[in-house]
C-alpha cells in the first residue's frame, strides 16, 4: 500500500514545500493538496516547487473540478509540470465543494464532471480531444501522461467513477464504507466492460499517531463536518432511505449550516454535531498499532494508497511516525 499525504496551502508555502519534503524522506508516494484557489494559495504555482526540490513523490490536487478551471488550462498545467519532471502528477477531480461554494456557485453536475474527465485526461495524455464542437490536442506533449482519479460518495457518482476513472477517491477511513463504496465503483466497471481490479482505491483521512485520544478527536472533527457537506447533497437529492450507507446519513442529522472560512481547519466550530464515534470511524487515531491495524484491513479491502489529511497540530510528529513505523510495514 501506498501512503500519500494531503496538504493545506496555507502560507506560507515554503512551509508546504517543506512538509513536501519530508514526506518524501519518509517514504510517502503521493503529495496531494487542496484546490480552492480563494481559502488558500495557488496549489499548481506551488506544485512547481515541490517538484524542483523533490525527486520521487507524485502531486495533485485533492481534489480540483471542472467549475473553476478551464479544462484545456487544467491539462496544459499537468502536461507542462510532466515534460519539466517527468510524469509526475495527478488529477484528484470531483464535482466541487469550497471551490465553487465560497464563490457563490454551485457542484458542477455529472455530466459536466464525466466530460472534463475526458477531456483534461486526453489533452494531458497528448490526444486529440472534442470540445464545443472542435478539435484541440497539446500537439507539443506527446510523452505527458495523467491519471484521472475521481472522488465521490453517491450512487450516480460512483458509478461515473467505474465508468470513467482511472482511480477512486474515498475521504474517509472507515472500513465498512469503504468495502461498500469499492463494490459499488467495481460492480460499475464491469458493468461498463472495464476491467473493475484495474481501478486504483485511495482511502484519504485525518491520521493523528498519539496517546490523547480526546485531544485528537477535537484536531480532526472538522474532517466529518467537511465530509457531511457532501452528504448532505446525496441526502438532498436521494434521500436517506439506503442509498448510501446509513452511518453516513444518520450523523448529519444535527448538521446547522457551514462556514467555508473555516473548512478543513482544526476547530471548526461548524463541525460540533459530528460525534466522537464518527470521529473515531473516519479518521485514524491513537498509537501505532492502531494505524496499522485499521490499514491492513483497508488493504485487505484493495485499497491501494492511504492519504494522510495533515491538518492538526502534529504535522512533523505524525510524518515521522508514518515513516519510521507505518510506510516500511505497508510499502
Amino acid at each position: 500500500m501506498d501512503i500519500g499525504v494531503v496538504l493545506q496551502n496555507n502560507p506560507p508555502a515554503s512551509e508546504v514545500v517543506e512538509l513536501a519534503k519530508q514526506a518524501e524522506a519518509a517514504g510517502f508516494s503521493h503529495v496531494w493538496t487542496f484546490d480552492s484557489h480563494v481559502l488558500w494559495q495557488e496549489p499548481f504555482v506551488i506544485y512547481s516547487k515541490i517538484l524542483d526540490e523533490t525527486e520521487r513523490v507524485v502531486v495533485g490536487p485533492m481534489v480540483t473540478n471542472p467549475g473553476t478551471r478551464d479544462w484545456t488550462v487544467l491539462a496544459s498545467m499537468f502536461a507542462t509540470l510532466n515534460e519539466m519532471y517527468g510524469n509526475r502528477t495527478i488529477c484528484g477531480i470531483g464535482r466541487g465543494d469550497s471551490a465553487l461554494r465560497v464563490l457563490g456557485a454551485q457542484p458542477q453536475t455529472l455530466a459536466q464532471l464525466r466530460e472534463s474527465i475526458g477531456v483534461i485526461r486526453g489533452l494531458a495524455n497528448g490526444e486529440k480531444v472534442e470540445l464545443r464542437g472542435t478539435e484541440q490536442q497539446l500537439v507539443w506533449a506527446p510523452g505527458s501522461k495523467l491519471e484521472v482519479w475521481v472522488a465521490a460518495y453517491g450512487p450516480k457518482a460512483l458509478a461515473l467513477t467505474g465508468e470513467v476513472g482511472d482511480g477512486y477517491i474515498l475521504q474517509l477511513a472507515d472500513p465498512d464504507i469503504a468495502a461498500w463504496m469499492i463494490g459499488a465503483v467495481r460492480r460499475a466497471a464491469e458493468q461498463a466492460g472495464r476491467d473493475p481490479m484495474a481501478i486504483k482505491f485511495c482511502v484519504a483521512a485525518p491520521a493523528y499517531v498519539g496517546n490523547d485520544l480526546a485531544h485528537q478527536r477535537e484536531q480532526t472533527r472538522w474532517f466529518g463536518g467537511m465530509v457531511g457537506n457532501h452528504v448532505a447533497d446525496i441526502v438532498a437529492r436521494y434521500g436517506s432511505g439506503g442509498t448510501v450507507p446509513q452511518v453516513l446519513t444518520d450523523y448529519i442529522k444535527g448538521r446547522q449550516g457551514y462556514d467555508y472560512a473555516e473548512h478543513g481547519r482544526a476547530g471548526n466550530t461548524h463541525a460540533t454535531f459530528v460525534p466522537d464515534e464518527v470521529v473515531d470511524r473516519f479518521c485514524i487515531l491513537g498509537p501505532v498499532e492502531n494505524h496499522l491495524k485499521r490499514l491492513e484491513e483497508l488493504k485487505a479491502l484493495g485499497v491501494d494508497q492511504f492519504a494522510v489529511y495533515l491538518q492538526h497540530d502534529a504535522k512533523e510528529q505524525t510524518l515521522s511516525a508514518y515513516g519510521q513505523h507505518i510506510v516500511p510495514v505497508l510499502s
